[in-house]
């Protein structure tokens, strides 16, 4: 249950790689633009509906020491059907209030990126869920817009295996109060994170 969201640490996780990538190692420091940000995932129901939810309580920072925090609001899930989000708070997240990953990463190694200019990036790091500690990593692209401001995008789809997050109960438990004949037990989660420079 409490490697729920694997994937969306995943791709947080390389987002905030992204950033440090950016840092010239002098002492920058980057807070993410929670309003600017988006990290969404879908689902089908039975087998030809597709629909798409996202996360609205996005924040973090990286600071000038490569020490990478993100918070993932769990309670701010949007399916655009109020039950459903309870649901989903209370059956698939056990009503954990947040996620957390950290990292860290070497900002003095790192090369500085153009305006305009994008790169690859990655990133290990941690997901953390009450007591539970998860390995994370994927594949990122960062794109810097302006000197205080840079945008993190999936390079492609993460795709997250309910049995593998461990949320089959959840997910059945949807089903069952749903009434619906089946949900995908796998789903593809994308991110855009923007991130602003910290004077």
């Amino acid at each position: 249950m409490r490697k729920l969201f694997l994937g969306v640490a995943t791709v947080l996780s390389m987002g905030f790689a992204g950033v440090a990538a950016l840092a010239d190692g002098h002492g920058k420091s980057w807070a993410l633009d929670g309003a600017a940000s988006t990290v969404a995932f879908g689902s089908i129901k039975k087998d030809t509906v597709g629909e798409t939810h996202h996360f609205a309580g996005l924040s973090g920072t990286v600071n000038q020491d490569g020490e990478v925090s993100v918070e993932i609001d769990l309670t701010s899930v949007e399916t655009w059907i109020d039950k459903r989000n309870e649901r989903m708070v209370e059956h698939v997240f056990m009503n954990a209030p947040t996620a957390i990953f950290s990292a860290n990463v070497d900002m003095a190694s790192l090369e500085g990126l153009a305006v305009g200019g994008m790169q690859d990036v990655g990133l290990k790091g941690t997901l953390t869920m009450g007591s539970a500690e998860i390995s994370v990593q994927a594949d990122m692209i960062a794109v810097r817009l302006t000197e205080m401001r840079v945008m993190i995008v999936t390079a492609e789809m993460i795709w997250v295996s309910t049995e593998e997050a461990g949320i089959d109960a959840g997910v059945t438990k949807l089903l069952e109060l749903a009434k619906l004949p089946s949900i995908t037990r796998a789903f593809p989660v994308t991110l855009r994170l923007v991130f602003e420079h910290k004077m």
